[in-house]
């Protein structure tokens, strides 16, 4: 059987990437140009910026994919590209270079959800995974507990109904003078603090089991800190960031084991940035260990963005026939499930 090659492109926030894949779980190139020098200079990523950057790499990246996978424009069988959710200017980068590159090449494109990229990278890392199973997501963006239901089709359990849980990462490590990208920094800096030092609330959402609340973690984080300065106690970040971590562990765990309770699955699937966060790792290895659930979680290099993911969900999107034409764009709120 002929293998199939997919030529994925990523650009969503502020990672320009490419990467070529081979029937969807054989990473053979993943090129990924970082712009976290820029924007940690501004306390966070600045749009205009990251469309502008994305405008200047897009096309050497491409190349050096292609080149890194030792194969030509002509040998690949369809160009991914994520086109949502995201910054827009950011996919309009990416989106309008697919486009050409398809035009002018004759290969079909396929458009794919960032999201479901995400779920994907699990694929990569785990050969032998195969739907159905829970899925969380989380990311700076996104907060999803997902049932995977088949490849393409996706039931979402849960949400954040605010912030998402990479979001207030960022929000927290700024406030207590860490700086960005805060999830990196506050997994360090956590391991030189007591997560029991300081109790920050867990949230429950009433009406559904399933959904996240961050914004009240945070606020009472920032409370907490303005309360020290009023007083003129010291503040002492490591226990503040290892606290703070330890309640976005704790939701995230124990919302994720209630559904899997309740759903009776023997498998169980992390992804997304805040995936590649040491303690939630440990956690989720414990928690699942301890029902005896297999858990899978790619490596920390396929859990921020990445073109190999987006190459995995596009070769799926590709063998199920789906297939974009020029009008694609752009759609920064695009729904998991969407298309």
């Amino acid at each position: 059987m002929k293998d199939t090659l997919i030529l994925a492109i990523e650009s969503s926030c502020d990672e320009t990437a490419a990467a070529v894949v081979k029937n969807g779980r054989t990473v053979l190139s993943n090129v990924i140009s970082s712009q976290i020098d820029i924007h940690t200079l501004y306390g966070g990523v600045v749009p205009e910026i990251a469309s502008r950057k994305h405008t200047e790499r897009v096309n050497q990246v491409v190349t050096e994919g292609l080149k890194q996978a030792g194969v030509g424009l002509e040998d690949v069988d369809a160009i991914a590209v994520t086109y949502g959710p995201g910054l827009v200017g950011a996919l309009l980068v990416g989106v309008s270079f697919a486009k050409g590159l398809a035009f002018a090449s004759g290969k079909p494109l396929v458009g794919v959800h960032h999201i479901e990229g995400h779920i994907c990278a699990n694929f990569i890392d785990h050969p032998e995974l195969e739907p159905p199973f829970p899925c969380l997501v989380v990311s700076g963006g996104h907060t999803h507990l997902v049932r995977v239901q088949d490849y393409g089709k996706y039931e979402i359990l849960g949400r954040t109904r605010d912030d998402a849980a990479g979001e207030a990462f960022d929000k927290v490590a700024r406030a207590i003078g860490l700086g960005y990208p805060g999830g990196p920094k506050i997994d360090k800096v956590s391991d030189e603090g007591d997560p029991d030092a300081i109790v920050f609330p867990r949230a429950k959402v009433g009406d559904s089991v399933y959904d996240f609340s961050f914004s009240g973690l945070k606020s009472a984080v920032l409370n907490y800190l303005n309360s020290c300065k009023m007083q003129g106690i010291e503040v002492n970040r490591a226990d503040v960031a290892a606290s703070f971590q330890k309640a976005v562990v704790d939701v995230l765990t124990d919302h994720a084991m209630t559904a899997l309770d309740e759903g009776g699955e023997k498998v169980f699937a992390i992804a997304g940035g805040v995936a590649s966060n040491r303690h939630l790792r440990a956690a989720f290895e414990e928690k699942c260990n301890a029902r005896g659930i297999k858990f899978y979680r790619p490596a920390p290099i396929l859990c921020t963005d990445n073109a190999a993911m987006i190459g995995a969900a596009g070769y799926y999107e590709f063998m199920r026939g789906v297939r974009s034409d020029y009008s694609l764009n752009a759609v920064p709120n695009l729904k998991l499930g969407e298309r």
